[in-house]
């Protein structure tokens, strides 16, 4: 037997450190002699603190939602009379969860099944073997060849052929190249790279070396923002474990092929997600992206051919060079080829990391494996692409999920952030939102950037406050496309993506907005009143102790009444009132 507990960044956020250090102790006061796992996060963030048990049949039960208060019923029960806990399970081999059951995990294959800090681990389950079949069995042709067949595009955000960039690579001349893993993640609602590295870094490692013997490279760079401390930590540790084992560094498995592998921590800047700006940072200078061409591949770091994939892209190399690029291809659709990994975050029940075939639809994505909407609340959006992508709506909630098909809706792929909305989701306000990130992150170098997403987003802030005026729509939608046409990169290119459709799928909220002065989802606060009807308070006075600036006034046994100057509209009021009173009124 074995017990396997999730230490990723989510598991640790929601408690597991204190649950493993009570399932120690519990095994302890039995004096029992079980291996303890630590692995990284399988996805299913919304059940963390997540244990497994592994009986010596090797069928797993997971646990979720763990307490250290639970631990001793589990011990007892599960482990000493072999009867699972049924009140805390939420998966097992014969009863799959849904969440799971419904994917496809290629890039995610060792998440949250192996110890990310053990390399023996990764072995066991085949890693490093296609990185030995790649630099004995295959010339780099031959490789590049493979990537072409299996279709793997880009998994950060363009989508472009992976082969084609690393061909660019190779063709062009030079004694020195680079390869670059781009896990600058910083699309709110995003952590699929995070995850990845936390939970199987020896994957992007594997990648990375047969992306280098492919293209002609010797060196490797992963540029990981440094608010990633943990999955930066487990990349140190993999890296000298590869270089223990002769599986990085010099004269790879005894051939003549040597690469090795550097981290450079980013600080956060979004813009240095762009390959270009990326390349900058990289080279000391501030991060703001370049012209192009020439391209990275023929001239990147310090001028030199590099090629830039992201985590998730190398993830998959491994796997297809193992198994063969049409067994990659045989998944997804005609022109998006093999698996994606989306990070499901906002309004849904089960909000965590999920992989899933190409082509299937976004109903399916949200509803069968998200669980759908939290509350049996209605769906009314998905914000898919992050800063860069936009908003699509329940009418076309079919949408399968491929770069072609999202793009027609005015929303990007991205690099898999989904962020669900449901109808208290003011559409106005996410434009407004997601504006003001890009805003704050453009690097300043193009003017249509710098100063076009600033005027956006004052005519955002002015209609949330009630001061939109006739013309307003029209004047985003101009700016809007200039600020698009006329930026250097992508960033400015796709900064208006989340208004232009937000008023294409929700020009009537703002129309509401302008015209009406109302707030249809009842979330600017500038737009929204809250009173009580004398006629259903009960004067029981929890609202006015609740209050937090002391605005509600009146005697016990009384209706109160609200001083609409000094109200702050936090909402705290509604949330006290007995819901057979129902008192407070929102308007």
């Amino acid at each position: 037997m074995k017990i396997r507990i999730g230490l990723g960044s989510c598991g640790i956020a929601a408690g597991a450190l204190k649950v493993m250090e009570a399932l120690q102790e519990e095994l302890n006061n039995h004096n029992l002699d079980i291996e303890i796992q630590q692995t990284g996060c399988i996805g299913m963030c919304h059940n963390e603190p997540l244990l497994d048990i592994i009986d010596d049949n090797g069928q797993t039960y997971t646990y979720g939602k763990i307490k250290e208060k639970d631990i001793k019923a589990i011990i007892e029960q599960h482990v000493l009379e072999g009867n699972p806990v049924e009140k805390y399970l939420v998966h097992s081999s014969s009863n799959p969860n849904n969440f799971l059951a419904e994917q496809v995990r290629v890039a995610l294959r060792n998440c949250g099944i192996i110890d990310p800090e053990k390399i023996e681990h990764y072995i066991d389950r085949g890693g490093y073997e296609a990185l030995k079949k790649a630099i004995t069995d295959m010339s780099p042709e031959e490789i590049i060849e493979e990537i072409k067949i299996s279709g793997l595009r880009g998994r950060g955000g363009a989508g472009f052929p992976t082969w084609f960039k690393w061909n660019a690579t190779r063709n062009n001349p030079g004694n020195i190249k680079y390869i670059v893993c781009n896990a600058d993640e910083g699309d709110p609602g995003a952590f699929m790279d995070r995850s990845v590295l936390e939970s199987d870094p020896h994957s992007v490692l594997e990648g990375m070396a047969i992306a280098g013997y492919a293209v002609g490279a010797h060196e490797g760079i992963i540029y990981c923002r440094a608010e990633y401390p943990l999955a930066i930590r487990r990349l140190e540790i993999a890296i000298k474990q590869a270089q223990a084992k002769e599986l990085l560094g010099s004269s790879i498995l005894g051939t003549p092929f040597s690469f090795d592998i550097k981290i450079k921590q980013g600080a956060g800047a979004f813009v240095c997600g762009e390959e270009t700006a990326l390349i900058a940072s990289l080279e000391g200078e501030r991060g703001m992206p370049r012209l192009k061409p020439p391209f990275p591949a023929q001239s990147g770091y310090w001028g030199r051919p590099t090629n830039i994939n992201n985590v998730e892209t190398l993830a998959n190399v491994p796997w297809i060079i193992a198994e063969g690029g049409q067994a990659f291809a045989v998944r997804g659709s005609e022109t998006s080829k093999g698996t994606k990994v989306f990070a499901l975050a906002g309004k849904i029940n089960r909000g965590g990391l999920v992989e899933v075939p190409m082509g299937l639809s976004l109903r399916d994505v949200i509803y069968k494996i998200g669980g759908g909407i939290k509350e049996n609340r209605n769906f009314k959006a998905v914000q898919l692409g992050g800063p860069s992508g936009g908003c699509i709506p329940a009418a076309l909630l079919d949408t399968p999920v491929e770069y072609e098909s999202i793009t027609q809706t005015g929303a990007i792929m991205g690099s898999g952030g989904m962020v669900v909305m449901d109808e208290t989701t003011c559409m106005v306000d996410v434009a407004r939102f997601f504006l003001d990130f890009t805003q704050k992150e453009s690097c300043g170098k193009c003017v249509q950037c710098r100063i076009g997403t600033k005027r956006m987003l004052e005519i955002l802030e002015r209609i949330c406050e009630g001061e939109g005026q006739p013309g307003d729509i029209e004047l985003l939608q101009e700016i809007a496309l200039k600020v698009g046409e006329g930026s250097l990169c992508g960033l400015g290119q796709s900064a208006p993506n989340p208004v232009l459709t937000t008023i294409r799928y929700f020009r009537e909220e703002y129309e509401a907005h302008i015209n009406e002065k109302r707030c249809p989802a009842m979330q600017c606060k500038a737009l929204i009143t809250y009173r009580i009807d004398p006629d259903k308070c009960k004067g029981c006075s929890l609202c006015a102790k609740k209050c937090p600036v002391n605005c509600i006034k009146g005697e016990r046994k009384k209706p109160y009444v609200i001083d609409q100057e000094q109200c702050i509209k936090c909402g705290n009021c509604i949330e006290v009132c007995p819901t057979k009173w129902a008192a407070v009124i929102v308007e």
